[in-house]
């Protein structure tokens, strides 16, 4: 690999300690910065999607062992999962290109407003912005989650890391039944929805009391309230935004 430049008598361009070898010695800085070319352009790639510890490993272990795989992620090894902020933004985007390619109108809520309201508008940012507003979607379903599963030590940052995975595998099952609609002219994104509910309520319920019933219902009331509530404050938020600007 072809290097910039650099001055290694110079002090670190990062704190300006003395440099003494290839490193400083203080902040962990290269002396000698990697040239920007097409190897460094692909390498910044795979360290973002974290190819490099396996994103096809991170969906193998959602899909198999979900609850004991994102409490391990929590708290005993956090290098052998993607970032989950990052997987479920990866996840989504993928799953609008998929939807967009084969010019399916799908909606994972639906809306009757007026077209030149703030509350449609909101739902259009909502409908085009799917990774963001999963994000958002998981505060309001892991604020139930921490509510009805109070006995369990978990925080609403370490339950919304579940949901970031969670709900990015939802977006995969959904980008998976939008290509065989796609490609088979089939209606079969409602299937794509009951599997996405079948799965989050079967993590979600493993992540907490996988021996429990009553663990995988208080998940699936946790979505369903989560939903109602989100679809409530967007509409409640558009409705403000409206009377004000009348």
């Amino acid at each position: 690999m072809k290097y910039a430049v650099t001055d290694t008598s110079a002090p670190c361009g990062t704190c300006q300690s003395p440099l003494t070898g290839k490193f400083c010695n203080f902040c962990g800085q290269p002396a000698q910065l990697p040239r920007v070319n097409g190897h460094y352009i692909l390498h910044e790639l795979q360290h973002i999607l974290h190819f490099e510890k396996g994103i096809l490993y991170t969906i193998k272990e959602l899909l198999s062992r979900p609850g004991q795989n994102v409490k391990a992620f929590i708290s005993d090894n956090r290098s052998r999962l993607v970032k989950p902020v990052i997987f479920i933004i990866i996840t989504s985007l993928l799953y609008s290109t998929v939807s967009h390619f084969f010019r399916l109108e799908t909606e994972y809520i639906s809306y009757q407003v007026d077209k030149h309201s703030a509350t449609s508008a909101i739902f259009l940012w909502i409908t085009s912005h799917y990774g963001y507003a999963n994000i958002i979607l998981g505060l309001f379903i892991a604020t139930w989650l921490k509510l009805l599963f109070k006995r369990f030590d978990y925080n609403i940052f370490e339950i919304l890391i579940l949901l970031c995975f969670v709900m990015g595998i939802g977006m995969l099952i959904f980008a998976f039944f939008a290509i065989l609609e796609g490609l088979t002219k089939l209606d079969l994104m409602a299937f794509a929805g009951m599997a996405g509910i079948v799965y989050y309520t079967w993590a979600v319920g493993q992540f907490f009391a996988p021996k429990r019933f009553s663990s995988y219902f208080k998940a699936l009331f946790a979505y369903i309230l989560g939903m109602t509530t989100f679809s409530l404050t967007a509409m409640l938020l558009g409705s403000i935004v409206d009377i004000i600007k009348q």
